[in-house]
């Protein structure tokens, strides 16, 4: 096969793709707006052999930023062990089972928790037991995720907002129409349309490297999807299924940028490599990588709703993160008053590392706002 040369990405060539359309342009791998990541970090097998670990928002701000090592040394250990509080379900939803967890009394503040790629609803299983005490909270797996329908990509458009309206539907099924959002990667576009759609909805926003700006997206971690958004080849679609939909890249994805990575629950990566061999998974995924420039040229709406309508925000982001640097959660002070600041030192799962502070925080962050 023909090696691609990932090392120039002129993402700022006409041709309708979106990053040219916002700004983006970048010379020998480094981008010219700034402040991208402009150290870059280079493409999934690169990464992978460089490393020596595996694998691909004013005064009224509660302002905390935290740079954490290991943060869950000096929490109460009053951590999460019994899962017993959890359970489980499905709900039709226009002609598909999508399988959702739930913990906690319908009747207790709601928390919506809307997965990324290549999780499912599983990534919340510790966030679940940890605060249904307090909070009634769902997580839903999309279609194609998890154990949720996954229909043929011949018959379903697997876009970004087909997902968003399978789970908006879900939401209004379950009589969910209340309730703060955590979103963490694929999460965050899911997650921003519901809001966009029905802002008197959300309460609160908990980001786990849910990005919304252009300066939050790696240009070399994004390299190779930046091509394909601009030419969708053959050749391409090969290159980012071998880089990325591989065992020792799934788990790369969960373990990357951590600090103790062979501490990792190895079930993460596991169960997201047992679903992407599923025949024609590679087709949905590869559909929604192409899908995801849509997503950026949505961001300034997004940004937009998060100055008009002020929910307060809770950013927790893994600052070893490949594809969502730093600057991703800084783009946030921009545009949200009411801002709850935290940089953990930790990969794009921060919740398989920090979970217990995280935890603490949201308890901490949507009590001292009444969240209701």
């Amino acid at each position: 096969m023909k090696k691609q040369n990932f090392s120039k990405y002129d993402l700022s060539s006409p041709g309708g793709n979106a990053l040219g359309k916002l700004g983006f342009a970048v010379r020998d791998g480094i981008s010219t707006n700034k402040p991208i990541n402009q150290g870059g970090l280079p493409w999934l097998k690169k990464l992978m052999m460089g490393l020596p670990i595996l694998f691909l928002l004013t005064p009224q701000w509660a302002s905390s930023q935290v740079e954490a090592g290991s943060k869950t040394q000096d929490i109460a250990k009053s951590q999460i062990t019994d899962h017993s509080s959890v359970r489980y379900g499905y709900e039709t939803v226009d002609g598909l089972e999508i399988f959702y967890r739930e913990a906690g009394d319908r009747n207790k503040p709601v928390i919506v928790l809307l997965h990324g790629f290549p999780a499912s609803s599983h990534m919340y299983r510790d966030v679940l037991a940890g605060l249904a005490e307090d909070y009634y909270l769902i997580a839903p797996d999309y279609p194609a995720f998890g154990n949720s329908s996954f229909p043929d990509p011949e018959n379903f458009e697997y876009t970004f907002d087909n997902l968003a309206r399978v789970m908006d539907l879900f939401l209004k099924q379950k009589g969910i129409d209340r309730f703060s959002m955590m979103i963490q990667d694929y999460g965050a576009p899911i997650g921003f349309r519901l809001a966009v759609k029905h802002p008197e909805r959300i309460q609160a926003i908990i980001t786990q490297n849910g990005n919304a700006y252009k300066e939050g997206l790696s240009v070399k971690g994004w390299g190779p999807i930046f091509d394909y958004w601009k030419q969708k080849t053959p050749e391409l679609e090969t290159t980012i299924a071998e880089n990325v939909f591989t065992f020792d890249g799934m788990k790369w994805q969960f373990t990357h940028g951590t600090q103790q990575p062979e501490a990792i629950l190895p079930d993460t990566w596991v169960l997201a490599y047992a679903n992407l061999t599923k025949p024609g998974q590679t087709r949905a995924q590869l559909d929604l990588f192409y899908d995801y420039q849509n997503n950026v040229l949505k961001y300034p709406e997004w940004q937009n709703y998060l100055r008009k309508h002020q929910p307060p925000v809770l950013v927790v982001w893994g600052k070893n993160d490949a594809f969502f640097p730093v600057e991703g959660a800084e783009g946030y002070k921009k545009d949200v008053e009411d801002l709850d600041y935290n940089v953990l030192d930790t990969g794009h799962f921060a919740l398989e590392e920090e979970g217990p502070f995280i935890i603490d925080k949201i308890k901490a962050f949507l009590s001292s706002r009444n969240i209701q």
